[in-house]
């Protein structure tokens, strides 16, 4: 990788050929319609107008909504960190009994989540849910409606989102220098101290990230308020779907779209400025494996077990309870009775074989992997370009292939709404409004930033020798791609396929704005059935409908990262086996410790 000019990379007709498509799908997808939809909001007429603002400042139920949503995204800052931090702590950092188990429960959030975890929370703890339903037989005065509102979306959204901190604080906390702590210890430092001032601030950095991450959640959250907020707590992506129904209100959505883009832009640009104010890093000349810390004071031994084991049976109890009555018949789930004499698998075969049941599960599928297979194959050449020449213009380009990272998906799906329900010459005269392709258009564009950026990640430890060698040899820049380039990042290429195929397969905040009224997802068929009017049949099929996503996604985190795992495994076992004996005084003798914290991790 190096600096190169623009005319010189303008020689190749590949880059010419990938450019002009690729500026073709830029303008047209990506800064066409959000331009659209501020020249719709602001210029309606092609001169300037505050009618918008003023429709908004008067409507009381959009300014709730701003708070309502400013709000959330505040308290979710908070306590998803406290209890992200917590259980991070208690599976890594503290040696506490039974914390691969309790790694399992927290991770289910891996494998479920969006429409399918709110409305998982809701048929178990909802008006008509089976802990609901528990707890009124024994306590008749209990108000049926206590998991809904700002409570309840809170929880839900509380415990979703702290797949961040399993993830990336789990493995910033496991890069700490355990001699960092020997030397504080030695020098008198007791363990809150070292947790306090060593260990919390080396992981500012990711906290700084995951922060950024859940307030943003908070900000554009649409699903969970959607099923659990009720009439009390709606926030401004429900909103924008509402008003964007109506030609009347849809600049007022508009304005809406405009101000998350708008508070999304000024945070991401606060926080960055914040986070580059400090210095976190430890130094040491040889770095050793985090050990984990045994908590000595049995009361704080004992409350620290007591709140992880609580948190667990949180984390855990909605998907046991959800693969269990999905076995269990309709009757049984209406009147939240469980015996193991009623199971069947008649849910799973209306599923499976009726046209209704079976129909938005392959209208899901169909989407997920015409997407993810578009979106990383057309981005292969493009992430190539971008990570072999370094110039002003692929700067350019890059900065703009990540507007769907900075905008909310609420305001991307209202522009290509408001920029192609009329012939427009950038789609050839066609109008995408209404039609299948503009949802998976919408798909393609949301998963761009990611797969970008891992693509740019594997070309980049692509040996640039190999090509400079196929090229002394004659072989053309598109051979060399297709038979040196191409098969060596292909394995990265599969993974990020099958993470972009997992993420799309219950997508409901895009699906809602943009889905064929004959062609709905899953995401939409789940989230009707949380509604009251649907019938017990719909319910139980929404718990095969879970069950199924969950064996879907939990087989993809494997073949993308349990095989990973294991041959990393293997390839320690294999240095460990090969290795002679190091001395009693080598500094080297760091192999057995590393395979074991490979284990923990699993």
């Amino acid at each position: 990788m190096s600096s190169s000019s623009v005319r010189g990379m303008l020689r190749s007709p590949f880059v010419l050929v990938s450019g002009a498509i690729l500026t073709w799908m830029i303008v047209a997808f990506l800064v066409w319609p959000n331009l659209n939809l501020l020249l719709e909001t602001f210029w309606p007429d092609g001169a300037f107008s505050g009618r918008a603002v003023e429709k908004l400042l008067s409507s009381e139920r959009a300014m709730q909504s701003l708070g309502n949503s400013f709000l959330l995204a505040v308290v979710l800052s908070v306590t998803v960190n406290v209890v992200g931090i917590f259980i991070v702590l208690a599976t890594q950092y503290f040696d506490l009994r039974g914390s691969r188990v309790l790694w399992l429960g927290y991770a289910t959030t891996f494998i479920y989540g969006g429409i399918v975890l709110a409305a998982g929370y809701k048929f178990i703890y909802g008006e008509d849910g089976i802990m609901t339903g528990f707890l009124l037989a024994w306590f008749p005065g209990f108000n049926a409606q206590w998991f809904t509102g700002f409570f309840a979306v809170v929880f839900v959204m509380t415990l979703a989102t702290t797949t961040n901190h399993m993830l990336f604080v789990s493995a910033a906390l496991n890069k700490v220098d355990q001699q960092t702590i020997e030397a504080a210890r030695n020098m008198g430092a007791s363990e809150w101290t070292i947790l306090r001032r060593i260990v919390l601030p080396m992981l500012k950095p990711m906290l700084f990230a995951v922060t950024i991450l859940s307030f943003l959640t908070g900000l554009g959250a649409l699903s969970a308020p959607q099923v659990l907020g009720g009439r009390e707590f709606q926030t401004i992506a429900p909103m924008i779907l509402n008003f964007s129904t109506s030609p009347a209100s849809r600049d007022l959505a508009a304005l809406l779209s405009l101000v998350l883009g708008l508070a999304t832009i000024v945070l991401l640009a606060v926080l960055t400025k914040v986070e580059k104010t400090g210095t976190y890093f430890s130094v040491s000349k040889v770095s050793s494996t985090l050990q984990k810390r045994k908590i000595a004071h049995p009361g704080a031994n004992f409350a620290v077990h007591a709140v992880a084991y609580v948190l667990f049976v949180l984390y855990s109890l909605p998907v046991v309870l959800i693969i269990l009555y999905s076995f269990m018949d309709s009757s049984a789930i209406q009147a939240g009775r469980f015996s193991p004499a009623e199971l069947t698998l008649e849910n799973y075969v209306r599923v499976l074989t009726s046209d209704a049941g079976l129909r938005p599960f392959l209208v899901s599928i169909v989407y997920s992997a015409l997407a993810s297979c578009i979106a990383v194959g057309g981005l292969l050449f493009v992430a190539r370009i971008l990570q072999k020449y370094r110039n002003w213009l692929t700067a350019a380009f890059e900065y703009l292939l990540h507007i769907p990272w900075i905008l909310p998906a609420a305001m991307i799906a209202l522009g290509l709404i408001m920029s192609y329900d009329h012939p427009n010459p950038l789609v050839g005269g066609t109008v995408l409004t209404g039609t299948t392709v503009i949802l998976l258009i919408a798909f393609v564009i949301g998963k761009i930033p990611f797969t970008l950026r891992m693509l740019k990640a594997a070309f980049a430890s692509v040996n640039d020798s190999m090509e400079e060698a196929a090229r002394n040899m004659g072989a053309s820049t598109l051979y060399t791609f297709r038979r040196i380039l191409f098969p060596l990042v292909l394995p990265t290429a599969a993974a990020i396929t099958a993470l972009n195929f997992n993420s799309l397969l219950d997508d409901y905040d895009t699906a809602v704005f943009l889905a064929h009224p004959l062609f709905q997802p899953l995401g939409l068929v789940i989230k009707a059935n949380t509604d009251g009017a649907a019938s017990v049949d719909a319910v139980a099929n929404t718990f095969v409908y879970t069950v199924l996503l969950m064996i879907i996604t939990g087989t993809t985190m494997y073949l993308v990262y349990g095989r990973s795992v294991r041959k990393s495994r293997k390839r320690v076992a294999t240095f460990v086996a090969r290795e002679p004996e190091p001395a009693a005084s080598s500094p080297v003798a760091v192999p057995a410790p590393a395979c074991a914290a490979g284990k923990e991790q699993a």
